[in-house]
């Protein structure tokens, strides 16, 4: 609740069912009237014994205060008379006398005698005053119009909204539901139930002195729970494990650290894989021109599904279909293949006379798809491979990412060395990330809301790109110094960021802190891209110049492993 953001409630007001329980009785939030800082404005604190008194070994938490929403907890939860217990046994009342009968005049429907004692309940503010005045005046208006009192409504209208001087707009729009009703205004739900919601609404307008927050409590054990997890370097598991009765803390056991498989059906460095959104597939490229698609079966078993022949150059690039149904793949300034995944059959090839594809993309509705070219212009084509649209100039360079926003209204690419282009295709326009080192790579976040941003220097920078640009975090440690070392975001809600790395290790950073957590050894060459598998935060995989791409997932001691499979070599340990 910030400072008052407007002099007035909107201008739209409509009634809800009783079911509903959004906000007032007739649709409106309070929140949408212009807010009021609790903390700035001047409120009458209860008077009771002790208000000095402190709970806790730090000092901070006032006694009153507390009991006060442990009181309104109980309430809450439907423990009425632990409530009335607590309030008799400690002689803090949860409410002052004169809040109480407030609370009752709005739910008998006593008008003009609350809008009185809103003077009585301890509030300085006229502001506030003000707009919860309107609000239960308009409740009364709408209840009039409800109850055929047409004469008493317009009456209301003009000698108690009015004069209020909260929103000429609105008040006309009040005026014209006299002549006109909405149809679902005079639905007859007006009563107990629609005072119930005002009530909820007036809880949120007036200040905490005076009427505490509903479930004041359970926000702040959610809210204490959240700093908990938020501050745990290796937190990957579901938040409904944790618990209240002891302090979150997970170990570094709940990351993907131990090599669980290596497959080994590539003849040449791996350079590129990706996981299916739906965490199902995952796709490998390389040197040796061919591609793969592995299928991660229910036991969590990475098997060969298909071999993709048919690039005559090595494969760099990777793009999965909205619904994970069919794959792109570009090879080295060469052309782009569409594959159907179910049957491994290539649909189409995408080229252009005299110029190479160096990277592609797929539109969000999965109907197009993005390409660019060696001469630095973007293509759009759609599925039968029509080129739709060409937009010429320095829209990219040779390095193979190409990324798309979630509206799909705007391309991402590297479009100098040093920068990366917003490209708004619809409406030409441009928006730019100046990086001070040249650019070798980027990976967008599974929100589309952040960029990833690998970088000559061994840095990996992350900006937020939803709205304005800013670099909000930088991420150091791994090696690269020759190749194209691609980093991704991962684990559960996205909350680490993974990187290959030419010392032959995968490194792991806590994505909120910045921290380096973990470098994962077992391969033996550059470790080229990595990929965090969506839907399980318990599975990633890396690819590497050794020809292998390792399968880590969570360090299990007594794992049973029976002999080896055709898709790759099991491991315990990471032993043989």
């Amino acid at each position: 609740m910030g400072g008052v953001e407007d002099d007035g409630p909107p201008s739209k007001r409509v009634k809800v069912s009783s079911g509903e329980s959004g906000g007032l009785s007739n649709g409106v939030s309070l929140r949408e009237r212009g807010s009021c800082s609790m903390s700035d404005s001047m409120a009458r604190v209860l008077a009771s014994q002790g208000d000095d008194e402190v709970v806790g070994s730090s000092g901070v938490i006032k006694k009153v205060e507390f009991v006060r929403i442990i009181a309104e907890a109980l309430y809450s939860l439907g423990y009425s008379k632990s409530g009335a217990n607590l309030e008799e046994e400690s002689g803090i009342p949860l409410r002052s006398p004169e809040v109480d009968l407030f609370m009752h005049q709005i739910l008998e429907g006593q008008w003009d005698e609350s809008v009185s004692m809103l003077h009585e309940i301890g509030l300085i503010d006229e502001t506030i005053i003000k707009l919860a005045s309107f609000v239960i005046l308009e409740q009364k208006f709408f209840e009039l119009l409800d109850g055929g009192k047409f004469m008493d409504a317009l009456k209301t209208l003009r000698s108690e909204i009015t004069p209020l001087c909260i929103n000429d707009e609105r008040v006309r729009e009040l005026s014209s539901f006299i002549v006109a009703p909405p149809q679902n205004l005079l639905d007859g739900t007006c009563g107990k139930e629609s005072r119930k919601k005002l009530l909820e609404e007036l809880h949120k307008l007036l200040p905490p002195t005076v009427m505490i927050p509903e479930k004041r409590l359970v926000h702040l054990v959610e809210q204490a729970l959240v700093l908990q997890k938020d501050a745990c370097r290796f937190h990957n598991s579901a938040v409904g494990k944790m618990s209240l009765l002891t302090d979150h803390q997970c170990g570094r056991d709940h990351i993907p650290s131990q090599t669980l498989q290596i497959l080994q059906e590539h003849s040449d460095e791996v350079w590129f894989l990706q996981f299916s959104h739906n965490g199902k597939y995952l796709a490998s490229s390389s040197g040796d021109c061919l591609v793969i698609i592995w299928e991660v079966t229910v036991d969590g078993r990475v098997s060969l599904k298909h071999r993709l022949s048919g690039h005559r150059k090595p494969v760099s690039y990777i793009s999965w279909s909205p619904e994970d149904d069919q794959l792109l793949t570009c090879g080295v300034d060469e052309t782009i293949r569409r594959w159907d995944i179910a049957s491994g059959e290539c649909h189409h090839i995408y080229q252009k006379t005299g110029l190479g594809l160096v990277s592609c993309a797929w539109a969000p509705h999965g109907k197009n798809i993005f390409s660019g070219t060696t001469d630095k212009s973007i293509s759009m084509w759609n599925l039968e491979g029509n080129e739709l649209e060409c937009w010429r100039g320095q829209r990219t360079t040779r390095i193979a990412d190409l990324g798309i926003t979630m509206d799909g209204k705007e391309l991402i690419t590297v479009c100098k060395e040093t920068t990366i282009m917003l490209f708004g295709w619809e409406t030409k326009s441009e928006k730019f990330i100046e990086e001070d080192q040249p650019i070798i790579s980027f990976a967008l976040s599974e929100d589309k809301k952040f960029l990833l941003v690998s970088l000559l220097n061994e840095e990996l920078h992350l900006w937020n790109i939803d709205g304005s640009t800013r670099l909000i975090a930088k991420y150091k440690g791994h090696k690269r110094s020759r190749f194209v070392v691609r980093p991704c975001f991962g684990g559960l809600e996205q909350s680490f960021i993974v990187s290959g790395s030419e010392d032959s290790q995968v490194y792991i950073w806590h994505r909120l802190s910045g921290e380096l957590i973990l470098t994962l050894a077992g391969h033996s060459g550059a470790v080229n891209c990595v990929s965090w598998n969506p839907t399980n935060p318990h599975m990633l995989a890396s690819a590497s110049d050794d020809r292998t791409i390792h399968i880590w997932g969570l360090n299990q001691v007594n794992m049973n492993i029976n002999g080896r499979h055709s898709n790759g070599v099991h491991h315990c340990n990471g032993g043989a």
